[in-house]
This record gives structure tokens, sequence and C-alpha cells, in this order.
């Protein structure tokens, strides 16, 4: 498969917090000065909610996919780590589209403490906090967009 066109920082992009039991998702843009959380789709013992991610990518037609990457925060490799590489090399195969992977150290402690200032301030509330996993695909969008050339390219 020839390698896809790059992905320039202006892109439309959909945002991937990859766990065992959830995969969060955001969307964002430098157009839109951000990233927003969107949808949490459910891990299945045979791979990801496939029909859900399909939807997401047909409504929002985006550019590029950005995949948080799982490191320890020495920089090491921990066990999540295959599991989003895999991820992400699985959404290239399928979408055709650039697929980059984004350090992600901390991205949930972030999204665990927008949600409490979101909360304390009213604007969400405690059933709300099943969205962390796609704030977190936020947060990971955001870390791109404030450094793209610190993305690594997916083969």
């Amino acid at each position: 498969m020839p390698d896809p066109a790059p992905l320039p920082a202006d892109s439309t992009v959909l945002g991937f917090d990859v766990g065992s039991r959830r995969i969060g998702v955001a969307i964002g843009s430098a157009y839109s000065v951000g990233a927003r959380a969107l949808a949490v789709v459910e891990v299945r013992g045979d791979g990801p909610d496939w029909p859900a991610l399909d939807r997401l990518q047909r409504e929002w037609r985006p550019h590029g996919l950005i995949v948080g990457d799982p490191l320890t925060l020495d920089g090491d490799d921990q066990p999540n780590r295959k599991r989003a590489q895999a991820f992400a090399r699985q959404l290239l195969q399928r979408y055709r589209l650039p697929v980059l992977l984004v350090d992600e150290r901390s991205s949930s402690v972030e999204a665990a403490r927008r949600f409490a200032t979101e909360r304390a301030e009213g604007r969400k509330r405690r059933r709300d906090a099943a969205n962390l996993d796609a704030v977190a695909a936020a947060v990971i969008i955001e870390r791109w967009l404030s450094a793209p050339g610190d993305a690594t390219p997916v083969s």
C-alpha cells in the first residue's frame, strides 16, 4: 500500500485514546482552535466496535487520524502501547488516511482535571464521567495541534 499523503497541521482529524475496554474519540482542527470529545466506543474480545468507528469516520470525514501513544512517564513502553500501535495500523489499513502517533502521557490526568473543573462550574454532571476517554482523545489532538512535528507517522 502506498504511503498516505502527509498530514498538514490545519487538517480536520479524529483522535483516539485507546484502552483495553473503550476507545475515546474526539474531533479537532486548527480551524476550530482545538478539539472536542465525540464518543466512547466499546472494545470487545474481537476488537473495537468497527461499525461505530465507521459511522464516525463517514460523519466527520477527517483528513487524518491521531492515536495516543501510551508511554510511561520515563518514556518507556507500557502494556497498552502494543494495543494502541496495532489499532493505529488497523486504522491505516481500513481508512487509507494518514495516521499519526502522539505521546499521550498524562492525557487521562488532564482529562480528569478538565472534567473536575467543568463539574465544579456546573457544566458537567457525574454521569458525564463516562466520556473521560473521549476528553483524553481531545487532549491528544490538542497536543498534536501544538507540536505536529513531534508526531510519529504510522506505516
